[in-house]
């Protein structure tokens, strides 16, 4: 028998679901949903029950589950709630300032002359740490008073022009005392030589008065012999007699002449001259003395001009070093800084003492910071402070220098405190870690100050 097709049950049949097709088509069905389907045409009250079974296991299943997820989820909103609400309560109850800025000391560089200015390599803009000694400006004057300096290298001048001269009168006073000295050693040798001549013939003459004395005795002699027998008159023996005296007396003379002439020889002989008609030196030795105190006379001259020379040499030197300090002064960094403020420019004049050139002074960098009125009164100077920048990064430590409170702050801060206007009280706190040398210099960077409990009041 064929196979004949299968028909929907008619409404006369009694089914709830006569004239409905047993399964109904359902877009994106999946195999699972056909036959729930099928069951519900073929079984509907079972499939009712089960469902309801499904349906109640799965809510049960559904809340066994969804407890552990809720308890983790309120703990994550407990920790949450616990770590961001802490920290402005730590906040609250920590004493700290309310406005807080790195600071640093200000150095002036001034004029140390009147000039024009010119610049240097200082002005570049580098923009970190400039060492110590690096040059900056220089200030020219080209009206710098050199009268002095004019007045010593004239005398200088002067001197150097008359040495040689000196020199030369020594060398020609030398030569003259060298040609008197001749001189004179050529007189005492003639002059020993007609001493001995004229000793030789004292000698002579006493030689031959001592002969006529002989003879004229022998004649008193004889005389007086023969006037006894009248041969010879008293008169002649008057005359013989006076003969005899005369020649005595001539030997005695020649023989004082001798002794003169031979005082006369020493004398020469030890360099010294006796005579009538000169003086103890002959004049070629007198001439010849004065050249040679002349000759000493320049040598003083040319030392004392040498010394003079070296003494101006010093004193050009000392005063073209104070005319160029006057005339020209170089402006260098006093300590390793930054640039914070060129009061001047290139070609400006400026006088003595003007400002030119504030600097950093990036080795002692600064915290200031403003504060309460009860955290200040509970501070004091070596209070340890910590300084915690806005910027992040980590806390450094920090030490409280100064008070002023609600006095005028100091004058010579890049940042002067008085910016800082939301509590008139003011401290300052050195802070080590600032000044590490790391080319920052970070003034003007903003932060909060936070005192130990130890040394500061609770506010």
């Amino acid at each position: 028998m064929q196979n004949q097709p299968r028909h929907n049950a008619t409404p006369e049949s009694g089914d709830p679901h006569a004239g409905e097709p047993l399964i109904a088509p359902i877009d994106g069905a999946n195999a699972y949903d056909l036959q729930r389907q099928l069951d519900a045409r073929l079984n509907p009250g079972e499939t009712e029950a089960s469902e309801a079974d499904v349906s109640t296991a799965n809510v049960a299943q559904s809340k066994t589950s969804r407890t552990p997820r809720r308890f983790v989820k309120a703990a994550a909103g407990i920790a949450i709630v616990a770590v961001f609400g802490w920290l402005p309560l730590r906040a609250l109850f920590q004493t700290s300032s309310v406005e807080a800025v790195v600071n640093s000391r200000l150095v002036t560089l001034r004029s140390p002359i009147d000039g024009k200015v010119s610049a240097g390599s200082g002005l570049a803009g580098d923009l970190g740490i400039v060492g110590e000694g690096t040059f900056i400006l220089r200030v020219v004057n080209p009206r710098g008073d050199r009268v002095r300096l004019d007045d010593l290298r004239s005398q200088m001048s002067r001197l150097e022009n008359e040495r040689p001269s000196l020199v030369s009168k020594i060398a020609s006073a030398r030569a003259a005392q060298k040609d008197l000295a001749r001189q004179a050693t050529l007189f005492t040798a003639g002059r020993i030589r007609q001493l001995e001549a004229r000793i030789a013939e004292i000698q002579t003459s006493i030689e031959a008065a001592a002969a006529r004395r002989e003879e004229a005795a022998a004649a008193v002699e004889r005389a007086s012999s023969l006037i006894k027998s009248g041969s010879v008159s008293s008169v002649e023996l008057g005359r013989l007699t006076r003969d005899q005296t005369i020649a005595q007396q001539t030997e005695m003379g020649a023989r004082r002449r001798l002794d003169a002439t031979q005082v006369e020889l020493t004398a020469a002989r030890e360099g010294t001259f006796l005579g009538d008609s000169y003086n103890d030196r002959p004049s070629s030795v007198q001439r010849g003395e004065e050249m040679r105190q002349r000759a000493d006379e320049l040598t003083a001259d040319v030392a004392h001009a040498d010394a003079q020379i070296s003494w101006l040499t010093d004193e050009i030197e000392s005063e073209r070093s104070r005319y160029i300090s006057r005339s020209e002064a170089d402006i260098k960094f006093p300590i390793a800084g930054r640039i914070w403020e060129v009061m001047t420019a290139p070609g400006e004049d400026v006088r003595a003492g003007q400002p030119l050139i504030r600097l950093l002074d990036c080795s002692g960098a600064v915290v200031t910071a403003n504060v309460t009125e009860s955290v200040y009164n509970g501070l004091q100077l070596g209070s340890l402070a910590h300084f915690r920048p806005n910027a992040g990064g980590a806390e450094l430590a920090g030490t409280v220098v100064n008070l002023t409170g609600a006095a005028g702050p100091a004058a010579n801060l890049a940042i002067n405190p008085v910016a800082l206007s939301k509590e008139p009280y003011r401290a300052t706190i050195s802070v080590p870690d600032l000044n590490d040398g790391s080319n920052d210099c970070p003034v003007g960077r903003t932060g909060r100050v936070i005192f130990s409990t130890d040394t500061a009041r609770k506010s």
